[in-house]
């Protein structure tokens, strides 16, 4: 069988329709090149045969493990230029029979699979949220935004995108005083300062599950002067109790899980007041649902899922939410992640120094790959505004519009400050 490896490693690259030129070097030098003179020229070295075995066996979890292990080596090209050469023309759907068996598998493993109680959540969360916070100082803005930023213009910088995206979220909430707050998933706590700041509203409550992320977000209401309207708690949405005016909920869904949806929104609405908003900001898929890519729910985001609209809609119908609104951010991640990567490789020998070469890697197939993602395949960000009820949001989007000028004028006063 190790004989055929060779023969078959070339047979499947032949098959997949490759936008530039592949070159593969084997352990024992032998070289095969694939593909054609439109678009970039990549090559990868082999380590050794069973790199490539492992490749034919399952290529979307085993690419990141090989690449991360230093059994596959990029000598010529860029990590984007090779998902560029893999994906722009073929978008992820390569015609190779392991790939479809092993999403099918996926596809029955993730409906048996347990749902995600608070105590797994909170394991899931500490998976990537609880580095050393010099790593995430290396590559986020200045208000340590984890999320999709909101590009208005190509001229956009990553710190006037993700300032974008706070005042663009505060004004489809229609965020503003007398308004109590709650923030799910709060992050590093930006977007709740923002609500709190420049859209004035009175009491905000940002939940998390990282100890990490909750110290900083507390540590940077007391810089702001905001914690006495601002407080932030160590919680599982599950337990927070209350009614609010406004709920929004940044980059967490993604980690719900598909058997939870409905008490998501069941919860949501509970929380909600009766003349609510609501705004959900999350990744998700344009397609037909599909497994989450193994190497990512493995080593970067263990029990995420990416829901489709699909997944999503009988949660929220059946919750007695309504959907007031949806917007599709299509290539503003693909430009964050860009942003991030760039950021990241400008400061590799810090992130050497503190982490070692092997997460350096793992960390640019991570950054490099999701960003592929977007700009070649299906994955999106979707907004979905929602109420209780039909006469809470104005019946056109021209307020949306309206609001960030109102914010933008407000924001020169209450800049971000320096990260503590």
């Amino acid at each position: 069988m190790a004989a055929l490896i060779p023969s078959l490693f070339g047979r499947a690259l032949r098959s997949i329709d490759l936008a530039g030129n592949l070159t593969i070097v084997s352990a024992d030098g032998r070289r095969l090149t694939v593909g054609d003179r439109d678009g970039p020229s990549v090559t990868l070295r082999l380590r050794d045969w069973a790199a490539a075995r492992s490749l034919l066996l399952d290529p979307e979890l085993k690419f990141g493990e090989l690449y991360t292990e230093g059994r596959i080596v990029l000598e010529n090209g860029t990590l984007p230029d090779l998902m560029r050469v893999l994906l722009a023309r073929t978008h992820g759907e390569v015609p190779l029979p392991s790939m479809t068996a092993m999403a099918a598998l996926r596809r029955i493993l993730r409906r048996v699979g347990l749902r995600n109680t608070p105590t797994r959540a909170r394991r899931n969360v500490s998976h990537h949220y609880e580095f050393d916070e010099q790593l995430y100082a290396l590559f986020l803005d200045r208000a340590w935004q984890y999320s999709c930023a909101y590009f208005e213009t190509d001229a956009d910088d990553l710190e006037t995108a993700q300032r974008a995206k706070m005042r663009h979220i505060a004004a489809k909430l229609l965020a503003g005083p007398g308004q109590r707050v709650l923030d799910i998933g709060c992050g590093w706590g930006s977007l709740a300062l923002y609500l709190a700041a420049v859209a004035g509203c009175d009491d905000v409550r940002g939940i998390t599950l990282s100890s990490k992320q909750l110290a900083r977000a507390r540590a940077q209401a007391e810089v702001q002067g905001l914690a006495d309207r601002v407080r932030f708690a160590l919680e599982d949405f599950r337990r927070t109790q209350g009614t609010f005016d406004r709920i929004v909920s940044v980059g967490m869904f993604e980690h719900v899980g598909r058997a939870d949806y409905a008490r998501f929104f069941r919860i949501a609405r509970e929380r909600l007041a009766e003349d609510g908003v609501m705004l959900l900001h999350t990744i998700g898929r344009t397609g037909a649902p599909y497994p989450t890519n193994p190497w990512i729910t493995r080593y970067i985001f263990p029990g995420g899922h990416l829901p489709t609209l699909s997944e999503m809609a009988p949660a929220i119908e059946h919750s007695g939410l309504m959907v007031t609104d949806i917007e599709v951010l299509r290539l503003h991640y693909a430009r964050t992640l860009d942003a991030w990567r760039e950021r990241f490789q400008a400061q590799r020998d810090t992130a050497l120094a503190l982490y070692g070469e092997r997460f350096c890697r793992m960390w640019d197939w991570y950054l490099a790959g999701c960003e592929a993602a977007f700009r070649y395949e299906d994955l999106v960000v979707f907004q979905i505004q929602l109420a209780r009820r039909n006469d809470v949001v104005p019946l056109t989007r021209d307020y949306i519009a309206a609001a960030e000028a109102r914010l933008r004028e407000r924001e020169a006063a209450f800049l971000v400050p320096a990260a503590v």
